[in-house]
């Protein structure tokens, strides 16, 4: 049986850990049959040759900017067939320089509202609130979240800016509180999906840390969504 092969590239802010993030999915990758190739940079993607060789690309970059020929080399990949997948700002508050980076995975970090201001500490928790993240009509039969039920995190919640050209698969709605500016509630895309060429999209938005990433609904949609978005011809 021929293994697929996966690319991890891992780099940007520290903040979201993006070595460790990774590694907590290299096992589940290896035992799927997949051959992992790490690469710390956005260099790789400038290689035409290792990129149409790779039936999945892990995406872990938040902000960090990207050469265009290593944009042009990822766009053409997926358009030609590669996966590409991430969660929270390694894939959605990539390149925020980058409106062709925004077209190619149709939704981008905006902001994660914050707490009452007297409650706000001076560290990462300011922005920790709870919330739900709903699992939508066409996520309760999609097989990254088919059987997964709508679930609380108090964590980053994204705000998230996007297109039509998405399908979503679960959402999340900032309320109104008296200390925002805005006037309704807010609902953005948790997790969504993206055709683009021969190539599937899949970005989910929780994972600011560790503890997020291996909440066990959090962990299932992010490693169903690579073996969705894997290369299918």
């Amino acid at each position: 049986m021929t293994r697929k092969k996966a690319l991890v590239v891992r780099g940007g802010w520290e903040g979201h850990q993006p070595v460790r993030a990774t590694e907590l999915f290299l096992p589940f990758l290896r035992d799927n049959g997949y051959d992992v190739r790490i690469e710390e940079s956005t260099d790789v993607y400038a290689d035409a040759t290792a990129m149409a060789d790779t039936d999945l690309v892990v995406q872990c970059v938040t902000m960090s900017e990207i050469k265009p020929d290593q944009l042009s080399g990822l766009r053409a990949a997926v358009e030609a067939g590669t996966g590409l997948t991430g969660w929270h700002g390694g894939i959605a508050d990539s390149f925020r320089a980058s409106s062709d980076y925004l077209q190619l995975v149709g939704g981008q970090f905006a902001t994660h509202p914050g707490k009452e201001p007297c409650e706000r500490r001076g560290d990462e928790t300011d922005n920790f609130l709870p919330h739900t993240v709903e699992v939508t009509g066409l996520g309760r039969e999609h097989p990254i979240t088919a059987g997964v039920r709508d679930f609380e995190l108090c964590t980053e919640q994204y705000w998230v800016l996007h297109d039509d050209l998405i399908d979503v698969l679960a959402t999340t709605t900032h309320p109104v509180r008296p200390w925002h500016p805005w006037d309704r509630p807010v609902t953005s895309p948790a997790v969504w999906t993206r055709r683009w060429g021969a190539g599937r999209i899949v970005v989910t938005t929780p994972g600011h840390s560790l503890d997020v990433l291996e909440h066990t609904d959090v962990r299932t949609i992010i490693e169903r969504g690579m073996l969705w978005a894997t290369r299918t011809a």
